[in-house]
């Protein structure tokens, strides 16, 4: 898994060439549900993904359980990009390579950081409209309709395309690839790898360079318990605990202790 790579504190980035391939959890979700629109309308699935050579075999299995190509941004140049410089790298990507899509899927985060960004800014450099979190959806002519829930709400929307959506885990299932299917996915030609001046990217906005974002430091949260034994009787106990974690416990309870 991504959080038991090891951290480069010189970089302060991931050593992300230790990783084994494998596809983004949430990213499943997104490529099942561009499968079941796949199902329903004549339409092709172009999977993306950005990373190192190895990433190669996230695609391959995105093709084989439905998707009609794959694009691997791989290049040295790339290292070290934040959301902003990844969302740049794709958006030109898909301008150059997908010109006349439809509709932008992708999972509601990632696994490494789980920001959620890489979607709706995707969105802006894109100058589309764009839905996260979304549950549900059917494409109806040129209008997405969206069902998700937000604040304990449960809300409908609807979007024209061109358009981005993200997906929520809790729905659209990924399913298994089978046999025939990764068969076919080797059997085709191989995966299509693109470098930076293959896209004709701005180098000042790639990897590291065109990356604002600054990591200082990455540790695992230790919870500290201390245990408190108060002593006396009912009344003393009781006091003692108001006085000392009264407005801790109001706080939890919502009501004020000494109105109480």
């Amino acid at each position: 898994m991504v959080s038991e790579l090891p951290w480069n504190p010189k970089t302060g980035t991931l050593k992300r060439e230790l990783a084994e391939g494998m596809m983004n959890p949430a990213c499943a979700h997104a490529l099942e549900a561009a499968l079941q629109i796949k199902s329903r309308h004549k339409c092709e699935i172009t999977a993306i993904t950005m990373g190192p050579t190895m990433a190669e075999e996230v695609l391959y299995e995105a093709m084989a359980v439905g998707a009609d190509r794959g694009l691997l941004l791989t290049d040295p140049a790339f290292a070290a990009a934040d959301t902003y410089a990844t969302s740049y790298t794709l958006a030109k990507t898909i301008e150059k390579q997908c010109p006349d899509f439809d509709l932008i899927l992708c999972g509601c985060y990632t696994s490494d950081s789980e920001t959620a960004q890489v979607g709706p800014q995707l969105a802006e450099e894109l100058d589309i409209p764009a839905a996260a979190y979304v549950e549900d959806f059917e494409i109806k002519g040129r209008t997405v309709r969206m069902q998700r829930v937000s604040d304990n709400f449960l809300e409908i929307m609807e979007m024209k395309l061109p358009g981005l959506v993200t997906i929520m885990t809790r729905s659209y299932a990924p399913r298994y690839p089978s046999l025939e299917g990764l068969a076919n996915a080797y059997d085709r030609p191989q995966i299509k790898m693109l470098g930076a001046k293959d896209i004709e990217l701005d180098l000042n906005k790639i990897g590291r360079k065109g990356s604002p974002t600054q990591i200082i430091n990455v540790y695992s949260p230790t919870a500290e318990n201390k245990n408190v034994v108060l002593k006396g009787t009912a009344k003393i106990v009781v006091n003692a605990i108001f006085d000392n974690y009264g407005e801790k416990i109001s706080g939890a309870i919502g009501k004020d202790l000494k109105k109480m």
